[in-house]
Order: structure tokens, then C-alpha cells, then sequence
């Protein structure tokens, strides 16, 4: 039998070909799951650790932080195409378009902004700010994103 012939596959359906043809569609199937999965899971090990310091908030130490590398994109001037703001607590939380939650309280590690600042993503355009404009929007430092990461792990407040 030749898969690559169409009109053989479908002229005629015998047992033998139907279990061929459920046996790629598996193995594709499989094939396109672990390239996913694996292409999407960042390395943790390259984040940096939390800050030690307690009692992280956003008023006092991240708005700093978004204001310098964020606001200016993420604010209530721009309309991002993620429509993701970070000008306020709730909006940084919430998340954008996508519907999905930018930060889980208590767990740095599952939030997509830590990994998007940190650049542990893999699609360039959704590292933040983006590497092509980081002449104007400097990179959070190591330092900031461990600041970051401890206010999230804290439960965001």
C-alpha cells in the first residue's frame, strides 16, 4: 500500500488501512505534542531567585519598576496589542487579551510576566520590553526580577 496515493487510501477502506492511517495520525499527533511541550517549558534554572526582601509591594516597589521599562507600552496612553496594562495592581494581574492571568499570586514561577521580563521565553515578541527596544526601554536587571518574583511569590499585594 502507498500512503502517498490518495486516491488508493480512499477507494477502497480495508481494515489494514484504516488502523495505517489511525497509527500516523497518532504518531503525529504525539510527535507535534512533545515538540510543544518542550519548546514551550523554560528553563527555571536561569530564573533569579527571589529577593529576600519581606513585605514586597506593588505601590512601593514594582510600579517603580513597570514605570521605567513598562508603563510607556503596558500604560493608559498606548493601546498594546495584547491590551496588557501594568499602570495599576489590578490591570497587572488580570492579563490581557488572551483571557489568561499575567501573575498567579504565590507561584512566580507559573506567571508569564516573571518569565517574559526574566526572557525565559522563547518567541522573541513576547519578551518584555521587547529586545529590539531596549535602547529605550532598558531590560529589567537581575536584581529586578528577583524583586518581581518575590512580590509575586508573596501573593502580589
Amino acid at each position: 500500500m502507498n500512503l502517498f496515493d490518495l486516491q488508493s487510501v480512499f477507494e477502497k477502506t480495508t481494515p489494514e488501512k484504516i488502523m495505517t492511517i489511525k497509527s500516523i495520525t497518532l504518531s503525529l499527533g504525539l510527535v507535534s505534542f512533545v515538540f510543544t511541550a518542550s519548546a514551550a517549558a523554560p528553563d527555571l534554572g536561569k530564573l533569579p531567585p527571589a529577593a529576600k526582601k519581606e513585605g514586597v509591594s506593588y505601590d512601593k516597589d514594582i510600579k517603580p519598576i513597570f514605570e521605567k521599562s513598562c508603563v510607556k507600552c503596558h500604560g493608559p496612553e498606548k493601546n498594546p496589542k495584547s491590551k496588557y496594562r501594568v499602570d495599576s495592581l489590578e490591570a497587572a494581574i488580570k492579563g490581557g487579551s488572551s483571557g489568561e492571568a499575567a501573575i498567579i499570586p504565590g507561584k512566580g514561577e507559573k506567571s508569564p510576566l516573571l518569565l517574559q521580563v526574566a526572557d525565559l521565553i522563547d518567541d522573541e515578541d513576547k519578551r518584555m520590553p521587547p529586545t529590539d527596544k531596549r535602547d529605550k526601554y532598558p531590560a529589567l536587571t537581575k536584581d529586578e526580577v528577583g524583586l518581581v518574583r518575590a512580590w509575586i511569590d508573596q501573593g502580589a499585594k
